[in-house]
């Protein structure tokens, strides 16, 4: 299946999808597909963007890509579930930038993660009602402004004292580690990569 793989690398989305009908032409089973071909392709996509050796466009297009090639499979799981855990993610209250947050999005779906997606300036009730409808293992907050850092910090806070088993992952330009213990977040990530990275090894997933 090494044509899938290397056709996600490249974002060559038509390639992706008669790849993927050729692997089940040629007897590989769906979930096979998704985790030999589709989400080690982002994996290895993920780990290219954090050294630098591949930039926004081409991950965009590295993930459409297999998100195509993920289409054709997902109907023909059969209750198979491949998805390694649900993560519920927005941009907290008062901010309005998406492009790193829906990037996150993104590289954890690819990553085999249900990804939960609020959007732009989510209130803590918001975040509170989602996880109380959804039940994800990680919740994921970004802030691109200084701020509306306090509402991170507010949201976090909330979110410990109903929902102490939610692993919590913050991110955006003015966040830092420092912060994110601080604040008592379980992790903090410096790009999309390493988001997907750490949800992983927060979670003990190979």
């Amino acid at each position: 299946m090494k044509y899938i793989y290397d056709s996600v690398l490249e974002g060559d989305s038509e390639a992706v999808v008669s790849g993927v009908q050729r692997a089940l032409k040629e007897g590989h089973s769906p979930i096979s597909i998704i985790n030999e071909a589709l989400i080690k392709a982002m994996d290895e996509v993920g780990a290219k963007m954090k050294s630098g050796d591949m930039f926004i466009p081409e991950v965009l297009a590295s993930a459409d890509a297999m998100k195509e090639g993920l289409m054709i499979v997902k109907p023909l799981l059969e209750g198979e579930s491949y998805a390694h855990a649900k993560v519920v993610i927005g941009t907290v209250a008062g901010d309005l930038h998406d492009i790193g947050k829906n990037l996150v999005a993104m590289l954890l779906e690819s990553s085999g993660f249900e990804v939960v997606d609020l959007g732009v300036d989510v209130a803590t009730e918001k975040f509170l009602a989602a996880i109380e409808e959804h039940k994800p293992a990680i919740l994921g907050l970004s802030a691109l402004l200084t701020t509306t850092m306090t509402n991170m910090r507010n949201t976090v806070q909330e979110v410990i004292n109903k929902y102490p088993d939610v692993i919590i992952l913050v991110g955006g330009a003015p966040v830092s580690q420092e912060f994110a213990d601080e604040i008592k977040a379980h992790g903090y990530a410096p790009d999309a990569g390493a988001a997907a990275d750490l949800a992983k090894r927060l979670l003990n997933i190979q």
